[in-house]
């Protein structure tokens, strides 16, 4: 579930051949995203961003969506990302001490709360979120909207194998996709 509502897939209505399929965030987020060359944003959940050309995730560009998330009158609190992107965000300069204490014998490399401007905001790293894009998010302007909640069904039984099938329907809900912001366009290696 958290993969589909973190991909960059546009909602399709469905109808009786078609089956129904929610908007990722990729195709929500539209007013403060930043992206390489040729990419262009998604909109209101009905459209994928285009992928445009990959490069390094940079402070500037972090910055520059975060100021945008504020004017917008949001206060981001997160900034989901790959495995490549969290280690090079830990890499930015400009950061306080990165040690403790000689008696600890702990060297600490990396980067979990990026103090900005407009609030501290925590980063975390998310196997399930595109590795090519650094979302950044104000947590509760977002939700999973249940039209069926999750609900398991036994199955036939096969000798002494007892199968179960989950099953849910969703949605990812935007509250107001103006308080969140995307990095996209990330090199992953």
């Amino acid at each position: 579930m958290e993969s589909i509502l973190l991909a960059n897939n546009a909602e399709v209505t469905g109808n009786t051949t078609t089956a129904r399929e929610t908007g990722g965030i990729g195709a929500w987020i539209a007013t403060n995203d930043v992206f390489g060359t040729g990419g262009a944003s998604g909109a209101a959940g009905n459209t994928a961003r285009t992928d445009g050309t990959q490069r390094p995730i940079t402070e500037a560009q972090l910055k520059s969506v975060l100021a945008s998330c504020w004017d917008e009158g949001g206060d981001p609190d997160c900034v989901m990302v790959g495995s490549f992107n969290k280690q090079a965000m830990s890499g930015f300069t400009g950061n306080a001490t990165r040690f403790k204490g000689a008696a600890d014998k702990q060297l600490v490399a990396a980067i979990d709360i990026y103090s900005s401007d407009f609030g501290d905001v925590e980063i975390i790293p998310n196997r399930f979120s595109r590795a090519r894009d650094a979302l950044v998010l104000q947590k509760d302007l977002w939700a999973t909207a249940y039209l069926r909640p999750v609900t398991m069904m036994e199955l036939s039984k096969t000798g002494d194998s007892e199968r179960r099938l989950l099953l849910a329907e969703y949605a990812l809900e935007s509250r107001n996709e103006a308080g969140s912001g995307m990095v996209a366009d990330l090199t992953t290696s």
